[in-house]
């Protein structure tokens, strides 16, 4: 990576491309903030057959699509590849697969083109999604990252600029409802169907444990919550109770939302900032939404929250990351290349 000067062009047109885990995704971010194109090929339907995400499908099925999504999202926008001022790309964290086609992709296109190459941290596009449809927010503010790989609680000192407050010490909360969406019949993708059954059941029926990390009052632990609902099933099939799914869902919901709630709120306080966002996929569910506006608006904190597109995997909240990085200067050599495991601040 070097850092070179910035050039004082007033609009800085960036083409992204994202391709993490099941969605390939490119767009067109014009300065960080208006999205002037966002095409997402998802691949839910295929891998809902196997249960999960299969990385290899999930590599050969981006080898297919890049291209054609690239140039859908360069045609929706009205633009042609000249126009653009950097190519954005995810680099990390992800499928190492998946990864590798995205970056691919990018390194040829700048090398090819000579404009310039910006890798993304995946987490850091979650984070600045809410950039896109929240004009006014701007750092430093405290912002939770929920999805199925990650579970992050951040402190948002500048734009590119993170002090991770906590993060989950097993299962990501995305990943708890998957597994326990499995075990109670409802298939994947987990999130949604959870949120969706939650609505017909009683919240308060069954009792799971809220778990804390003794030594880090901001981590998160769902391995336990998990356990603990296999374990509720294990036992009504053994005693011959009758299950009730949406009771199962609502409960388990509750728990979840409670913990990532309480933790929150907790952060934004003590890092007296009044502001709180967040971002991921579990960032679309309506039970965590609405906890998260009651409780900040008793408290007089601005929350702020990207729409349900905004919060799956796009390359649009990627453009609107490397937006900021182009700004510092950042660019990134051919060398570029995944990092499957890449750490929020590293770059």
């Amino acid at each position: 990576m070097d850092i070179v000067g910035t050039c004082g062009k007033e609009d800085i047109v960036i083409l992204a491309i994202e391709s993490s885990c099941d969605e390939t995704a490119a767009a067109v971010v014009r300065n960080g903030r208006k999205v002037l194109s966002n095409i997402i090929s998802s691949q839910i339907d295929l891998h809902t057959l196997y249960g999960g995400v299969v990385p290899e499908i999930a590599s050969r099925k981006h080898t297919e699509r890049i291209n054609q999504v690239i140039g859908e999202a360069l045609q929706t926008a009205g633009m042609v590849l000249e126009d653009m001022d950097a190519i954005a790309v995810t680099y990390g964290p992800g499928l190492v697969g998946a990864l590798l086609v995205g970056v691919s992709a990018a390194k040829a296109i700048s090398f090819a083109s000579g404009i310039p190459l910006i890798g993304v941290h995946h987490i850091e596009g979650h984070i600045s999604a809410n950039y896109i449809e929240n004009k006014d927010l701007e750092p430093p503010f405290v912002c939770l990252v929920v999805s199925g790989g990650h579970s992050h609680l951040v402190r948002v000192t500048d734009y590119g600029e993170y002090e991770i407050l906590g993060r989950t010490r097993d299962d990501a909360a995305g990943e708890a409802f998957d597994k326990v969406a499995r075990a109670i019949g409802l298939g994947y993708p987990g999130g949604p169907k959870i949120d969706k059954v939650s609505k017909e059941g009683n919240p308060d029926a069954i009792f799971f444990p809220r778990a804390k990390v003794g030594d880090a009052v901001y981590d998160f632990s769902f391995s336990g919550l998990k356990s603990a609902v296999l374990n509720y099933l294990n036992s009504c099939e053994m005693k011959g109770i009758e299950i009730c799914q949406a009771d199962v869902a609502a409960s388990f919901q509750k728990a979840v939302v409670d913990v990532l709630v309480e933790h929150s709120m907790q952060a934004v306080e003590e890092c007296g900032i009044n502001k709180f966002a967040i971002a991921g996929g579990v960032a679309s569910n309506s039970a965590l939404r609405s906890a998260f506006e009651k409780e900040c608006a008793k408290r007089n904190i601005t929350f702020y929250y990207p729409s349900p597109i905004m919060c799956t995997d796009n390359a649009a909240m990627i453009g609107a990351a490397a937006y900021y990085e182009y700004r510092k200067g950042v660019r990134h050599g051919y060398d570029l290349n995944a990092v499957p495991n890449l750490k929020l601040g590293e770059k």
